[in-house]
């Protein structure tokens, strides 16, 4: 028979164990799903629901993110905001990534006509170079207005 702190022992080294390739199989893991990815790396500045805070600077997705599908201009856009930039995904993850908050949140703003991102639109997409990414926002912002479609609030100069 073992004794309370030895099977304690055992235990603990088990979960240890465990818990260890637990992690290994979390790294390892080839391909997350497009949701998974936009709470590892969106929500925690977007949110669950995509309000964002204008207040933070962070624009809502809700009925308003959808309207940057709509050319090559506002696709180039949302391919170099910060957190696609600094995402740490694939071209094919962030593909999915976008489609999803496309789907989920672009609501009235997502065209009928929306074709989803693929990972050699974002290839090409994301080796544009985009020095202003304020101004190009602040420029789409204002063609898509002239439009009659409306962009969330967005309060850099």
């Amino acid at each position: 028979m073992i004794s309370r702190s030895a099977a304690i022992l055992v235990g603990s080294v088990a979960l240890a164990a465990g818990l260890a390739a637990a992690s290994v199989a979390i790294a390892e893991t080839a391909h997350r799903t497009p949701r998974t990815n936009f709470i590892l790396r969106c929500v925690g500045c977007h949110g669950m629901d995509g309000a964002g805070s204008e207040k933070g600077g962070i624009p809502d997705f809700r009925n308003y993110v959808g309207a940057f599908s709509r050319d090559d201009a506002g696709r180039t856009y949302v391919m170099h905001v910060p957190g696609v930039v600094n995402a740490n995904l694939t071209n094919a993850e962030i593909a999915d990534v976008m489609n999803y908050v496309m789907k989920t949140f672009g609501g009235t703003s997502l065209p009928d006509d929306y074709h989803p991102f693929e990972r050699g639109e974002v290839d090409q997409l994301r080796a544009v170079p985009v020095k202003d990414i304020v101004g190009l926002r602040r420029d789409l912002a204002a063609s898509l207005a002239k439009q009659g479609i409306a962009t969330a609030g967005y309060p850099w100069p």
